[in-house]
């Protein structure tokens, strides 16, 4: 199965050069069932695959000038601060067993997928739904509070489950601190690669880390990374986000239907 996990790990570069996202939210799944590593492992690797290929695909943002970095440190902080605890103190809380229905046992990866779904799903029908400019839907002046708020959540979320979170991140940045959408999306980079590398960082001693494989899929992910930003000069990476949007909403509900039913 590891041919296919690689195959697809140059997938999951392309969907971040194309359009801009979602292919980070393949890399639990690829790595659970392709390479068949645990869950808690699969969300350590990707962190390190996430971050790495975020780095790359920020610096041609950062070199055209589409990068706010007071925005990523609004946004960034309250992120960097919920992972570091996220993966520290709430992971290692979570009991092999959770707990039992009937004769099914939840346990800690069962769970861990089972959220990693979750969000999946939500991705999916951020990516489905019809493009729409992002509208506030506040007039509060506290939108830089509701910013660092959201950067707390997709904290938790990205330590829970190893993504980048950007189908979140970008909608805040557009809406709640008014930047301009290719700006959020080199922001967003920024942001990911920053709290993808210190949650990886931040847990790396609770973890025997196989290097080897780790850096052959994060180098094959960068690979597709180039291909994907060299093929976005020619197709518009906007109408194949609703086709990707489905194909994640079909692995969410799999995940699902695998842990729980089979």
């Amino acid at each position: 199965m590891e041919i296919f996990g690689y195959i697809a790990s140059v997938l999951i570069g392309v969907s971040l050069g194309l359009i801009g996202g979602g292919g980070s939210i393949l890399t639990v799944p690829v790595l659970v069932y392709l390479f068949g590593l645990d869950a808690f492992l699969a969300t350590e690797y990707s962190l390190f695959i996430v971050g790495i290929s975020s780095v790359v695909g920020s610096v041609s943002y950062f070199k055209k000038g589409l990068v706010n970095f007071k925005t990523a440190l609004v946004f960034g902080i309250p992120s960097i601060i919920s992972i570091f605890l996220t993966r520290n103190y709430i992971l290692p809380l979570i009991p092999g067993n959770v707990f039992t229905i009937n004769e099914f046992v939840v346990t800690k990866d069962i769970l861990l997928l089972l959220i990693f779904a979750g969000l999946m799903i939500l991705a999916s029908y951020k990516m489905i739904r019809k493009n729409k400019e992002y509208q506030l839907e506040t007039h509060h002046k506290n939108n830089t509070l509701l910013a660092a708020g959201e950067g707390s959540v997709v904290g938790i979320l990205t330590g829970l489950v190893g993504a980048g979170g950007g189908f979140m991140i970008i909608p805040a940045l557009v809406s709640l601190l008014k930047t301009p959408m290719k700006v959020a999306i080199g922001t967003s980079l920024v942001i990911i690669s920053l709290n993808s590398l210190i949650g990886f960082f931040s847990s790396i001693n609770d973890i025997a880390v196989d290097w080897k494989l780790l850096t052959t899929i994060s180098s094959i992910a960068i690979v597709g990374i180039i291909i994907g930003s060299q093929l976005s000069k020619k197709i518009d990476g906007r109408k194949l986000k609703p086709a990707f949007g489905w194909f994640i909403l079909v692995m969410g509900i799999y995940i699902i239907i695998k842990e729980v039913f089979l």
